[in-house]
């Protein structure tokens, strides 16, 4: 039995230095992830000023249907869907990075998700702080800054944590659109030596890994977040 593991082991990895389809793929599958969670949380946090905005003030209006109209669109159509008309339809008649195409279409989607975080958060802290803010001579954004959106980060880093996760998560489908990320690099090694097991589960447990490490970092913030309250 170990005598056949080796066997696939080397056959998998090694044999044609097929163990850099692995390690290519999770850096353009980490690339990805990085800079898609940059964009969905400007877009996010952009798109929740905007309608929380609108909720207290009434201010807005206009920018506030275009926010919902983008949140109906992203939320209620498959990522794999937005991903491959962004790719095929917006781009199609030009050459671009792949790897771009990916990081705007994974990060215009989950900024529709971070928005709505954010705009839980921003609407769960009590009218008070808005009005205590006001009474000490700051402006809406003002207060906004430097009240509200601290207390609302505090409030939704668990489940900006988990969407996070999702994110990354949600990359293994850039292969459609021919991206070599982490499941596409298995993949490829699963088509040349038609050995599913060994590539498919290293992928695995490679996503399993970053996942743990990631989480391991948002709950050490949480518990920073949560001292600095004492």
């Amino acid at each position: 039995m170990i005598e056949k593991f080796s066997q696939d082991f080397y056959q998998n990895f090694i044999e044609d230095d097929r163990w850099k389809y692995i390690v290519d793929g999770l850096g353009n599958t980490i690339k990805i992830t990085f800079f898609a969670v940059l964009v969905g949380i400007l877009l996010g946090f952009l798109v929740a000023v905007v309608r929380s905005t609108y909720e207290k003030t009434g201010k807005l209006k206009l920018l506030d249907l275009l926010c919902k109209v983008y949140l109906t669109v992203i939320r209620g159509t498959p990522v794999l869907i937005q991903l491959m008309i962004i790719y095929f339809v917006v781009f199609g008649s030009v050459r671009i990075d792949k790897v771009l195409v990916s990081v705007l279409a994974f990060g215009i989607n989950s900024g529709a998700y971070v928005a709505e975080i954010f705009r839980g958060g921003i609407m769960s802290i009590d009218n008070g702080q808005f009005e205590a803010g006001r009474s000490l001579g700051f402006s809406y954004p003002q207060t906004m800054f430097y009240i509200i959106m601290p207390q609302a980060f505090k409030n939704v880093l668990p489940a900006l944590g988990n969407e996070f996760i999702v994110l990354l998560k949600e990359t293994s489908v850039a292969g459609y659109i021919a991206v070599q990320d982490l499941t596409k690099g298995a993949d490829i090694i699963r088509s040349r030596t038609y050995s599913a097991f060994m590539p498919l589960m290293a992928a695995a447990v490679i996503y399993l890994v970053m996942v743990m490490i990631f989480t391991y970092f948002v709950q050490r913030l949480e518990r920073r977040l949560r001292n600095s309250d004492h």
